[in-house]
C-alpha cells in the first residue's frame, strides 16, 4: 500500500506533533496521520484545487495529505537560508519521522513572470553556454557523502553545487543520489493544476481497453554525424532507442527513425502520437521550444517538432510516459518575455512554456508526465572517455520498467540516477577531477520528472 502526503491546514481531526531537528530547532506540524508515503508540497493558492487528488489517493489506498509553503515557512523557523532550503529541511523531516517515499512539488513560475509559485533551485554548474541550471535533485539529494544535510553549498558562499566546466568543483560531498522520488507539475495557474489532477486520476483508473499502454514508440535519427567527426560512426539516436525498446520486455515497439524514412517531420510524430501509445522516446536535439535531429550522415535536419504543433496530439485517454532525449526540452523557466534578450531569444527560450511541460498539461492529448533535460544535455560525444552521457541515463529508465518491473514512476526516475552516478562515479575528496566528471553530475543534476513520482505505472 502506498501512502502519500498532501499538506494542508490542520484540520479538526488532526493529530499535532512537534518534530525536532538535528540543530534543535523544533517544528510543529498538524496531521492526521503518523506514516505517510508521499508529500505534495504547494502554495495554499492551488490548495483546493489539489482537493480532488488528496480524495482519490485515499480512496485508492494511499494516504495522503497536503502540506503547504506557507506551512512549511512558518515552522522553520531556524532552518533553511531561504526558501527552498527550507523545503529541503522539510523533505528530511518527512523521510525520518513520516516515513515518506514521494515528493510532488506543485508550481511553477506565475504566469509569465520571473517570480515563482513555488522556488526553483539553480545550481552554479556553469559553462560557456550557461553560468547556472535548473536543478530539481536538490529536493531529492537530501544526505551529503557522511549521512549530514546535503546543502549543495559546502563553502557557505550562497551559491550551490558550484563547478565550472574546466575547473575544479568548489562545492564537494554532494553525492548525487536521491534519497526520495521528487517529481514537479511546474503550474502557472489553478486551470493546469486542475488539468493535471483530472489527467492523473483519469490515467490510474481508466477502466477502458488499454492495449494502448503495452506500445512503445521511438523518435530518433542520426544525432551526431559522421561527417562532423569521424569517430561519430552510426545513427546514435536509432542505436540509444533501439536499445530502449529492447529493455521493455513485452511492449511493442512503433520505430520512427530517418535512416528508413519513416521520420521526416513532426506529421510523422503527431500521426503516430495520436495512435496512443503508453511511452514515448524522443532521441535528438532539443530547445525549449522545438525537438529535431539528423538525417543519415547529413548537415540536414527533420521538420522540427516544435510547441505549436502539441495543439494537434489527440490521444485522449491514451497518455503516455514520455522521455525527451534533447537539450534544455525541460527548461520550465522559459518565458515570452525572453523574447526582448537577444540570446535567449536565439536559444529558443521565450516560448510561454518549455515543450516538457506542454505536452503534459496539453487537455485531451500529450503526455502524463515528461522526463528530459533542463539544460544542455550531454551524451558520450561529449566525454573524453566516450562512455556514459543522458543517453545512458535514458536507456536505464526504460530498464527499470521494462526488466526491473518498477511500479511506480518516481522510484523508476530516481533509481536511475542512482544507477548512473554509481556506474560514472563523481570522485570526493582531493582527486583532480576532470571534465569527464563534470559532465556525469550535470547529466543528473539536469534530468528532471515533470509529473506525480507517485504515480501508479499503467495504473491500478
Amino acid at each position: 500500500m502506498i501512502s502519500i502526503i498532501i499538506l494542508i491546514l490542520p484540520s479538526i481531526n488532526a493529530v499535532s506533533m512537534n518534530v525536532k531537528s538535528n540543530n534543535n530547532s523544533v517544528q510543529k506540524i498538524d496531521l492526521k496521520n503518523t506514516d505517510y508515503d508521499l508529500f505534495i508540497i504547494t502554495p495554499k493558492t492551488f490548495n483546493l484545487w489539489l482537493k480532488p487528488l488528496e480524495s482519490f489517493k485515499n480512496k485508492m489506498g494511499v494516504k495522503t495529505v497536503i502540506i503547504t509553503l506557507e506551512d512549511i515557512y512558518s515552522c522553520s523557523e531556524n532552518q533553511g537560508r531561504d526558501d527552498a532550503e527550507k523545503i529541503k529541511y522539510f523533505i528530511k523531516e518527512g523521510i525520518e519521522v513520516w516515513n515518506i517515499k514521494y515528493v510532488m512539488l506543485v508550481g511553477g513560475q506565475k504566469g509569465q513572470t520571473k517570480s515563482w509559485y513555488l522556488p526553483a533551485r539553480y545550481v552554479e554548474t556553469g559553462n560557456n553556454w550557461e553560468s547556472e541550471i535548473l536543478s530539481d535533485l536538490y529536493y531529492a539529494d537530501i544526505y551529503d557523502s557522511e549521512g549530514g544535510f546535503s546543502s549543495w553549498d559546502s563553502d557557505g558562499d550562497g551559491k550551490y553545487a558550484e563547478w565550472w566546466y574546466g575547473d575544479q568543483p568548489e562545492d564537494t560531498g554532494i553525492d548525487f543520489h536521491p534519497d526520495i522520488a521528487v517529481g514537479r507539475l511546474p503550474c502557472r495557474n489553478f486551470l493546469e493544476v486542475k488539468i493535471m489532477v483530472d489527467k492523473i486520476i483519469d490515467y490510474e483508473t481508466e477502466k477502458t481497453n488499454k492495449d494502448w499502454f503495452n506500445k512503445i514508440l521511438t523518435i530518433a535519427g542520426d544525432t551526431y554525424p559522421e561527417i562532423y567527426n569521424p569517430l561519430w560512426v552510426g545513427y546514435e539516436g536509432e542505436y540509444y532507442a533501439d536499445k530502449a525498446i529492447e529493455n521493455m520486455t513485452g511492449f511493442t515497439p512503433t520505430r520512427l527513425y530517418t535512416s528508413d524514412g519513416s521520420l521526416t517531420g513532426y506529421k510523422d510524430i503527431i500521426s503516430s502520437y495520436n495512435q496512443g501509445y503508453g511511452f514515448v522516446y524522443f532521441c535528438g536535439h532539443g530547445n525549449p521550444m522545438s525537438w529535431s535531429t539528423h538525417l543519415p550522415n547529413s548537415n540536414k535536419w527533420t521538420q522540427s517538432f516544435q510547441v505549436t504543433h502539441i495543439q494537434q496530439l489527440k490521444n485522449k485517454n491514451m497518455y503516455p510516459i514520455c522521455v525527451i532525449g534533447g537539450c534544455h526540452n525541460l527548461q520550465f523557466d522559459v518565458t515570452v518575455f525572453n523574447y526582448f534578450d537577444e540570446v535567449k531569444r536565439f536559444r529558443g527560450e521565450y516560448t510561454p512554456e518549455c515543450m516538457g511541460w506542454w505536452m503534459a498539461r496539453k487537455v485531451d492529448g500529450g503526455n502524463i508526465a515528461t522526463l528530459g533535460i533542463t539544460a544542455l544535455g550531454y551524451t558520450k560525444e561529449d566525454k573524453e572517455s566516450f562512455r556514459g552521457g543522458s543517453e545512458e541515463l535514458e536507456v536505464q529508465f526504460f530498464k527499470q520498467i521494462g526488466q526491473d518491473k518498477i511500479e511506480n514512476l518516481g522510484d523508476a526516475w530516481a533509481r536511475a540516477i542512482s544507477w548512473y552516478i554509481d556506474t560514472y562515479p563523481v570522485p570526493r575528496g582531493d582527486t583532480t577531477l576532470t571534465n569527464d566528471s563534470w559532465i556525469d553530475q550535470e547529466v543528473v543534476q539536469t534530468w528532471v520528472l515533470l509529473g506525480d513520482p507517485s504515480l501508479k505505472i499503467g495504473g491500478y
